[in-house]
């Protein structure tokens, strides 16, 4: 094995395997699938021209890859829902009691053979254990017991119900005159009409059985998983619904062996595609990058003040692992710390890969420096006189004059080294010739040192007043 070859890839391409396989299996013979094959081949193009710098062609791919698959979620609703039913785990502790319709495939088969020897068309619906509601439409709620009688009542030529298909849930006759999805399968025989094409394409979309009887050969068939079978006579057609419902009957020992190369082809075909993707979208893997993160501090104790960090921004060094994954230089990384250790002067943290967030794809494989050195200092909080900062003397006649501030204190908060140098604060320069008396003006106070800052800042009102009045 390729030393570049990791556990987690080995799962990875088991895993798409697997899930492909099932689609596979799923949808084999139905127009999903030629669907699902024709996306494949468009992107395995799209990974070539990205691969080889063909860059209009892979941009156009790209973009009409998106509008593809919204067009894909719409057209095939019914059968991604289904896909994501036989998914889930729980779906058989949630599906409906079969035990009714157990024990009444004599009646049912011996009415089947008997409308077929009078030519009397017949399609027959049995619900196992996937729902069908999203896929049988336009019915008409019976909800009655199983008769002779009312299954030839209902398919009786020129009869209300008749045309269309009856619906059998929980051992009774649930809806009639139902309408079934229509298979596009191709290997379909001319011969067959409107009834049988509607049960081919019921049974490929879910694990219903469906009972056909043709008005114009009078043969009765059965329909499971996209696949017709000839029922020959009464006995045959209990038989093999008898072996459909019956979930008591043990079920034949496979060995993990035979599960493994059982329909080998489409699986090998399955698990190159996967790992032929699988190189694609890895071209990159292994080229290292370096970019730049600035850091940011967090949770910095209440009582200390930030004066310095050095350095502001770490070098990352990163690897590339997949070719999906975006492009390193023009990613946005930050180095966010925990601060909340800190102590005041100096203290130095450690970076950790942990700090950084990535998308997938990429690695961190070294970050310079591995540490940052932080110097705090005790934060300090006190009140200072604020001042008008005037420029020139005041006009003749106001000299008696004296300018005042309103508020005449404010609260400072930074640095205590800085906090406790700062006697007072000026506000923006005021022109002290144009001052007029009765006037109001509003000026801001000068910005303070870098660490230091107004625990409210409002603008200050100046005017004059007479000396000495009180204020």
């Amino acid at each position: 094995m390729a030393p570049n070859i990791r556990i987690q890839d080995i799962a990875d391409i088991l895993i798409m395997t697997f899930l492909l396989y099932q689609l596979y299996t799923w949808f084999r013979g139905t127009r999903a699938i030629q669907v699902l094959l024709g996306l494949g081949v468009v992107t395995l193009i799209y990974f070539a021209t990205r691969f080889l710098g063909l860059y209009m062609t892979s941009w156009v791919l790209q973009e009409l890859g998106t509008v593809l698959i919204i067009l894909i979620i719409v057209v095939f609703q019914a059968e991604i829902r289904q896909a994501l039913y036989r998914f889930s785990l729980l779906r058989h502790m949630l599906d409906s009691n079969q035990e009714n319709q157990q024990g009444q495939f004599q009646e049912i088969a011996e009415t089947i053979f008997s409308m077929a020897s009078r030519r009397t068309g017949t399609l027959l619906v049995f619900q196992r254990n996937e729902p069908l509601n999203e896929l049988v439409s336009n019915g008409v709620q019976l909800d009655c017991e199983i008769s002779p009688q009312m299954l030839e009542s209902i398919f009786y030529d020129g009869a209300p119900l008749h045309d269309g298909a009856a619906l059998i849930k929980d051992g009774r006759i649930a809806l009639a005159s139902c309408h079934l999805p229509l298979s596009i399968s191709p290997d379909i025989p001319q011969s067959l009409g409107t009834r049988h094409r509607a049960a081919l394409g019921l049974s490929e979309r879910c694990d219903a059985v469906i009972v056909v009887v043709s008005e114009e050969r009078g043969e009765v068939s059965l329909v499971t998983a996209g696949k017709l079978r000839l029922m020959e006579s009464t006995p045959e057609l209990i038989a093999a619904l008898d072996e459909l419902f019956h979930s008591d009957k043990p079920a034949p020992s496979i060995s993990i062996r035979e599960k493994i190369f059982a329909n080998l082809l489409p699986k090998v075909a399955l698990l190159l595609c996967v790992c032929v993707f699988w190189a694609l979208i890895t071209t990159r893997q292994g080229q290292i990058t370096t970019v730049t993160a600035p850091v940011i501090l967090h949770g910095i104790p209440e009582g200390l003040i930030l004066l310095k960090t050095a350095p502001e921004e770490v070098n990352v060094q990163l690897k590339s692992l997949s070719s999906l994954s975006p492009p390193p230089s023009k990613l946005d990384l930050t180095a966010e710390l925990d601060a909340s250790k800190t102590k005041e002067g100096q203290t130095s943290i450690r970076v950790n890969s942990s700090d950084i967030s990535l998308p997938s794809g990429l690695a961190i494989t070294g970050i310079s420096p591995s540490s940052i050195r932080i110097t705090t200092e005790k934060k300090l909080r006190k009140s200072v006189p604020v001042k008008a900062a005037l420029k020139g003397k005041l006009p003749p006649g106001l000299s008696s004059m004296q300018v005042v501030c309103e508020p005449d204190m404010v609260v400072i908060e930074g640095p205590s080294s800085q906090v406790a140098a700062i006697e007072s604060v000026l506000t923006d320069d005021i022109d002290a010739t144009r001052l007029k008396k009765g006037n109001v003006y509003l000026k801001n106070i000068r910005p303070l040192q870098k660490q230091v800052s107004l625990l409210k800042e409002t603008p200050v009102t100046i005017r004059l007043v007479t000396r000495g009045k009180r204020r």
